[in-house]
């Protein structure tokens, strides 16, 4: 696939360095003269120095054989007017990043699609949906729903009071059975293992649980959790995420927010209704012990810095509180943060990567998410008639070994995954694959 990106930010940056490794020509447009002779140095791409919004760097790109044309500057305008113009020169998908809720609400988006933009995405915004989505299941790392939550997938770590620690999957099933739910992954230190049946559950595990919600608080138990209400939350940084974070919040919970910032802090007094708004340093012990750190539910860190918002975690994690969720855009950092401890982790590279990277497959992908805490995406797909997948049940259909079927969804039934059960067509299904694995996996969808 032929895919131009314009902007070499961070987002752009990872996308061109996954893109690139998938085969897919790239060619990568920015101010930054230096940046892009470096990536090219480093990577299998191509660049071009100059305006995404100029007219002729876009020709010069070839953006008319281009299949799919993404631009994710900061700034959105930039954005805008640039997959406004890849569209009218032929480009034939446009994906623009914005950091303005507007562009989102249905009668905008369906005039901006009029005018040349196929798809929106606002990685901000979607950050702070996760991180509302984690706190309602406190007690998983990570949580994502499928099908309108017919099915969700739960990041869960096993601590030493776990019943089905050293338990291998064949006895677990034998034991709690295999209708309710599938363990799809784990992983343990740095590697993520696609289990099977006789891999065994060891303490410290992260485990990936596909289940149906009526069968959530057993998981729980199995995993030796205990859930808890939020009630109170604090917020450090009063970044994007962090105030689309506390609106989303403030009328369910009680929302406190603290900015170094303080012009930031009096912006903050007319966006935000019910939320406190503390003018202060988050990883300043007096003033979180001032404000009941002792009595906090959830605390998050979403500042501009990834060492501050771990560092801000694990402080609020000493002082007794619960779940922490930090934001980390340094992807080198994720393990480090999981390993220490803290609770959920948000990246808006990969919540990006997750939005765009399907438009790049030869199969209509439904969801598709980049798991933070490993190498590894879950995806649901339609199996269509005639593809390999349907024709045996799946224990015979000899799917790739870096590769597992979590759930079924066939009209209003939904089915946890065992080996007798055999697809049909017109079936969606849920998988979760390691990333090198995923192109052997869509050949049986097509």
């Amino acid at each position: 696939m032929n895919i131009v990106i314009a902007g070499a930010g961070s987002v752009g940056t990872h996308l061109a360095k996954m893109l690139s490794r998938q085969e897919h020509n790239i060619m990568l447009i920015d101010t930054d003269e230096e940046k892009l002779a470096e990536l090219e140095s480093q990577l299998d791409i191509l660049s071009t120095v100059a305006s995404c919004t100029s007219i002729g760097a876009l020709k010069d790109a070839e953006v008319d054989k281009c299949d799919l044309f993404i631009a994710v500057n900061p700034q959105e305008d930039q954005n805008i007017n640039s997959a406004i113009l890849a569209k009218k020169l032929g480009a034939k998908r446009t994906i623009a990043r914005v950091n303005n809720s507007e562009y989102l609400e249905t009668e905008n988006a369906e005039y901006l699609r009029s005018i040349g933009i196929d798809s929106l995405i606002y990685p901000e915004r979607l950050a702070a949906e996760e991180i509302v989505a984690s706190l309602k299941l406190a007690g998983t790392r990570q949580m994502h729903n499928f099908s309108d939550g017919r099915l969700q997938l739960l990041g869960i770590k096993l601590w030493e009071n776990a019943p089905i620690l050293n338990h291998t999957l064949i006895k677990m099933a034998a034991t709690y059975g295999a209708d309710h739910f599938r363990i799809v992954a784990i992983k343990r230190h740095n590697q993520t293992i696609i289990p099977r049946g006789n891999d065994e559950l060891k303490y410290g595990d992260l485990i990936f649980v596909v289940t149906r919600p009526d069968f959530i608080p057993k998981v729980f138990f199995l995993c030796g959790k205990e859930p808890y209400e939020i009630k109170n939350i604090v917020i450090v940084g009063a970044s994007r995420i962090g105030v689309k974070t506390a609106s989303l919040l403030e009328k369910n919970y009680n929302v406190k927010i603290i900015e170094k910032d303080r012009e930031k802090c009096i912006q903050l007094t007319d966006k935000l209704k019910s939320t406190l708004i503390i003018n202060g340093d988050g990883r300043d012990l007096d003033l979180l012990r001032e404000e009941g750190i002792q009595n906090i539910d959830a605390f998050i860190s979403v500042t501009g810095s990834s060492e501050t918002n771990i560092l801000s975690c694990l402080l609020a994690k000493k002082m007794g509180v619960k779940k922490s969720v930090a934001e980390v855009e340094n992807i080198d950092y994720i393990d480090l943060a999981e390993n220490i401890g803290i609770g959920s982790l948000i990246n808006t590279k990969l919540i990006a990567a997750s939005h765009i990277y399907r438009y790049t497959m030869k199969v209509d992908i439904k969801h598709l998410k980049f798991l933070t805490f490993s190498e590894a995406e879950v995806f649901e797909l339609e199996a269509r008639p005639g593809s390999k997948i349907t024709r045996y049940p799946i224990k015979d259909i000899g799917f790739p070994r870096d590769a597992t079927i979590g759930g079924i969804f066939r009209g209003n039934e939904t089915i946890i995954a065992t080996g007798d059960v055999q697809i049909q067509a017109g079936d969606n299904v849920v998988i979760f694959c390691l990333q090198n694995t995923v192109k052997r996996v869509v050949k049986y969808f097509q």
